[in-house]
Order: structure tokens, then sequence, then C-alpha cells
């Protein structure tokens, strides 16, 4: 069997959707339709029922279906043992990053990568931090840079690279303006605007609130940070930033009892042996965090 056949069937079968599929995989939904007739002619038993629009797995569908992360697994041990021969650090790395430590902290880190090893076919995906989670358990990608999950989540290992402390800001017209310190109690009386709830960082906050018995008050939430610091500067509420995003427009507010940070760093299954380039960009990225 076709390893480029399978990959097509693994991508419909996720999205149950030959157009999404080969949006994913760059190439012609014709094209996706022919690696899949192939693959069901390989193996003499059709794969999906089409439904009208609807595409559901068959039976036989769903036996390779389990069959698939070890044909991967196994492709992708036969390929490292060729590269160590070779002794070059090469081909594909999917990694997983969010749009700030993309932003603020990795672009040193890439730019190195690249100088060390240009045969590198580098890709990365900008998630949040939640999703490269899920991604990393499904396998499609090998390693994610994100804000790390406040607990210990099964079948994944994470390391801390950063640690990023975090500020409680508000703007200059706000009531609790001209203040230095203030108790949580204080903050729960006014809207705040923050990372949704069910983000690692949102949960943060919302522990915090929890053990002091106060309730947030949430205005609006969203993912992206730069747009949280708009809303503040705005005047929509209080936020919660990192401190490098302070700036003239906002005002900093110690919370009393209360020290608010994030551990950034890398994640990845526990279960999947790295490649030398995964292996290479987190010795990379290690040193790295050490020298920041």
């Amino acid at each position: 069997m076709d390893i480029a056949n399978l990959r097509a069937f693994a991508a419909v079968a996720a999205g149950k959707s030959f157009s999404s599929a080969a949006t994913q995989l760059h190439i012609t939904q014709p094209a996706v339709s022919k690696r899949i007739a192939v693959l069901e002619a390989e193996l003499d038993a059709p794969l999906f029922d089409r439904l009208g629009r609807r595409i559901e797995l068959t039976e036989a569908g769903r036996a390779l279906l389990r069959h698939l992360p070890e044909i991967e697994q196994s492709l992708r041990q036969a390929e490292r043992a060729v590269r160590d021969i070779n002794g070059e650090i090469s081909g594909p790395l999917r990694i997983a990053t969010s749009h700030h430590i993309g932003l603020h902290r990795l672009p040193p880190v890439l730019s190195s990568f690249q100088r060390r090893y240009p045969s590198v076919n580098l890709a990365i995906e900008f998630l949040d931090s939640e999703q490269a989670y899920e991604r990393l358990r499904v396998g499609d990608i090998e390693l994610a840079v994100v804000t790390l999950a406040p607990g210990d989540v099964s079948q994944l290992h994470s390391e801390v690279i950063w640690t990023d402390e975090l500020s409680v800001m508000i703007c200059e017209e706000h009531a609790l303006a001209g203040r230095h310190r203030v108790r949580i109690a204080e903050l729960a009386e006014h809207p705040a605007v923050l990372p949704g709830l069910d983000t690692f960082t949102g949960q943060i906050v919302h522990q915090h609130f929890d053990a002091a018995g106060a309730s947030l008050q949430l205005r609006m939430a969203t993912n992206y940070l730069e747009t949280l610091r708009m809303m503040a500067v705005v005047g929509l509420g209080w936020t919660v930033l990192p401190g490098t995003m302070a700036g003239p427009e906002l005002q900093t507010l110690r919370v009393e009892n209360t020290r608010l940070s994030r551990s950034l760093g890398l994640v990845h299954h526990q279960e999947r042996s790295l490649s030398r380039s995964a292996s290479a960009f987190l010795t990379l990225l290690r040193e790295t965090g050490k020298a920041s």
C-alpha cells in the first residue's frame, strides 16, 4: 500500500470530506478520490459509504483506521534509520505554537534552527495551546511550543522553557486607576476582558478567584492577547497580560497575596520517539531558554 494513498484515507476519515482532505494535503479533490479508489482496489473492499453529501467509514474503513498509527510509526522509524546512517539531520518537522509565543519567543530559535539544519523541512502551525495538545495526542504534530496545561496531562510530556509573569492591567480612566495594590475581591467588582476560561491562561486566573471565594465578571473573552490589550486600553475592563505587553496606555496593578504566572514550553507525546530533527530543535530550544 502506498503511503500517499494511506495519508489521503486518513485525511478523508478525519474530516469526513474529500474536499477538506484535498485542502489539507494540498492536492486536488479528484486526486484524493483517485488515491482512495486505488486503495479500495488494492484491499478489494470499499472504505467509505457515500450517503449523499455525507461520508461514513465502512467496517473495512474502520479496521484500516485502527492500524494507521502503527503504520505511520513504522514508516517514521524506517525513515529515521536511513537518515541516521547518513548522519544528516533532515526531513519534515511539524510543530505547533501559539500566536503570542510565535511572535515574541520563537523567532530567534527558528532562525538559528534553519541556519544550523537547512535540510529540515520545518512546518509551523499556529494553534491555541489547547488545540495543540489535542493534535499531539492524535499524532498530527511532533512538537508543540505553547502555554503548558496547569496540571499533568496523560500521554503527554511537557517541559518548561520560559516562565511568563502575568500582570493585571487597566486603562488610565478605570475606576481603580491610581491604585498600586488591590485585592481580588475589589477586582471582582469590575468587569474583565480575559482569555476564555476554558484556556490554560484563563484557568490560571479562574483558580485564583475560586481560591479567594470571588466571582469573575467576564465582559468579553478571546484567546488573542493583542485584542485583549486593545479592549483594556479602550476601557472595556481590566485584563491579565504578560508583563512584556505593558505600555503607557495601561497601568499595572499588584494583587495582594497573588502571583500570576504561566509556564511556556514544549510538549510531545510520551509514546512517540522523537525524530533527529525534533531532538535537535528541542536541544536548541533548551539552550535559548537558559540564555533568556
